[in-house]
């Protein structure tokens, strides 16, 4: 049991008492309403319980307070309670309590802070990254990759059941116009005349799929028609377009459970429907389309939405609306309780139109999109917007290259999604304090320094923690105030876990990470480990073990390493 639980058993339990004898008039007992004081030095938990029941107990909040700190049963959680300005009851953690947070830690180990949601909330698909097979992805893809793989990572965590998605754009016109450039570009290297239209992907990438297909086939192609080669030159671009992204967030640590082709969406069943058909047909069962002006119009007002939408265009097209319907459609009848989709913010004015969609279906509040904003890349804090190899773009694949990968996801998730990030290149690659990955990852790497100089040997840092930490060290000693403020901060990272898995917000995991790994710099000055006399020396070494576990944990739920040397 968390220090914070154990601490709302102890305020419900005076509650109750101080209403069965007469103290307190309610009828209920109230929550403990247990909170984090803003000023460190009024305590380590601050309840409002006294605040919230004054108007139900028709009594002065002190009053209410002192009748609970009367109240209070004995235990070993509870060092001082005090009570502060209009009724705050202040808590001070007895040594013991904080203590019993590092055996917890090393004993649950990866497991430490893990949650449970209840069933119906539990089970989340996650799209994120959605983009077309036509070009290389591009930095924002890789912000969006990094926020859903690592938000997944901590709604795990917290005891979501996570399905990871990854929406493939690969219908429409787009996918012609790429085949038919690679095709030019194809023509144009075995010496035709031919010139690219307008309409077209004019990257350098284009040339070099191009060439790849020569290299391997010669001309193969050269003597089809030109629908014929841009078909042929469409499938093949296709794929490589898609395995290269298959290929890079594999590298970057992010993987899906689906990769989700809209194409597939007009697939026809064996019935002779497609998804696009049965959306459709559910939609228009329940009263929400209508004809107008030739066209097929979905009825979005009656949800909010500030006008109606086209389906089906006057000449009988389909809408990008109308992918999206099917697409959440089939993710409905796929049996989730809720659905997350990441968003560029520019899309923000399409979110209205889904939640009306959802809506009529009739699963209001079952969508929730999560915009992000676009990075800013920059170079000793000047923009960088072109590729010093082909004069273009940076692309995402070019920045994993040139900082890392762990450098990159870092510095991705260092703010909340809804704020533009400025991704300085020359600070990722530094190896000192201003950089803070490098910081955290340090501290991560000192302990396990430690470890080998207090055992002697190389062996990996988790074998020789269980070697020389004895599992019962007598953490008592343990009382300097840097050695408290390690153990608070520990104690902080279920409910950490709680609210980045409720917000949806992992950013809040690298402050933390730098936090901690602040308080064990501090701590690493402050106590010597290594010579003290026994007693001390395991009981710190248990606590510098404990943070290890910590530190490598909350950068694995961000997707980045915990390096044992650097």
């Amino acid at each position: 049991m968390q220090i914070r639980e154990q601490l709302e058993a102890i305020v419900d339990a005076a509650i109750v008492a101080a209403i069965s004898d007469g103290t307190l008039a309610l009828e209920a007992a109230p929550a403990a309403a247990l909170e984090r004081p803003r000023d460190p030095e009024n305590g380590d938990w601050a309840s409002t319980v006294a605040m919230r029941s004054a108007k139900l107990a028709h009594a002065n909040p002190r009053q209410i307070a002192e009748a609970i700190v009367a109240h209070l049963p004995e235990n070993e959680t509870i060092k001082s309670a005090e009570i502060a300005g209009p009724g705050f009851i202040n808590f001070r953690l007895a040594d013991a309590a904080l203590q019993s947070v590092i055996a917890a830690v090393r004993e649950q180990r990866s497991d430490y802070g893990r949650g449970t949601i209840a069933e119906g909330e539990r089970k989340v698909n996650l799209e994120y990254i959605s983009a077309n097979p036509t070009g290389p992805m591009h930095i924002g893809h890789g912000r969006w990759a990094t926020l859903g793989d690592s938000m997944a990572r901590v709604m795990r965590h917290a005891g979501y059941d996570v399905y990871e998605e990854f929406y493939v754009n690969d219908h429409g016109t787009q996918m012609d116009v790429f085949g038919n450039s690679i095709a030019v570009r194809y023509m144009q290297l075995l010496g035709h005349d031919v010139q690219m239209p307008e309409q077209c992907y004019g990257g350098a990438y284009v040339v070099d799929i191009a060439q790849g297909i020569i290299d391997r086939e010669g001309r193969a192609y050269e003597d089809m028609s030109d629908d014929e080669r841009m078909a042929a030159m469409r499938e093949i671009g296709y794929r490589e377009m898609l395995d290269d992204q298959r290929t890079l967030l594999e590298r970057f640590g992010t993987t899906f459970d689906c990769w989700f082709s809209e194409s597939n969406l007009y697939a026809e069943d064996a019935d002779g429907k497609s998804a696009v058909d049965r959306a459709l047909e559910v939609m228009r069962e329940h009263g929400y389309l209508y004809e107008a002006e030739g066209a097929t119009w979905f009825r979005s007002t009656e949800f909010g939405d500030d006008k109606d939408r086209v389906l089906i265009k006057a000449n009988g097209e389909l809408t990008y609306f109308t992918s999206d319907m099917a697409y959440h459609y089939d993710k409905v009848c796929r049996g989730f309780d809720h659905l997350i989709n990441i968003w560029g913010a520019d899309h923000h004015g399409y979110i209205k139109r889904c939640e009306a969609m959802m809506e009529a279906w009739g699963h209001p509040g079952m969508l929730e999109v999560v915009l992000g904003q676009l990075v800013n890349l920059l170079r000793n804090g000047e923009p960088v917007r072109m590729s010093k190899r082909t004069g273009e773009m940076v692309t995402f694949a070019e920045l994993v290259d040139e900082v890392g990968v762990d450098a990159t996801r870092y510095l991705m998730l260092s703010r909340s999604s809804d704020q533009m990030i400025d991704f300085d290149i020359e600070v990722a690659k530094k190896q000192d304090a201003s950089n803070p990955v490098y910081y955290v990852q340090y501290a991560h790497a000192r302990i396990c320094s430690v470890l080998r100089k207090a055992a002697g040997d190389d062996a990996p840092a988790d074998e020789l923690a269980a070697r020389i930490v004895p599992a019962d060290a007598d953490l008592s000693v343990l009382t300097h105030e840097s050695e408290l403020a390690l153990m608070r901060k520990m104690d902080d990272f279920a409910e950490l876990i709680a609210l980045a898995a409720r917000d949806r917000a992992p950013y809040r995991l690298t402050h933390y990470a730098q936090e901690l790994a602040s308080l064990f710099h501090q701590f690493y000055t402050n106590c010597h480990i290594i010579g003290e006399e026994p007693a001390v020396q395991n009981a710190r070494l248990a606590l510098a073990d404990a943070t290890r576990i910590v530190l490598a944990l909350t950068l694995d739920l961000l997707g980045v390493s915990a390096p044992e040397r650097m």
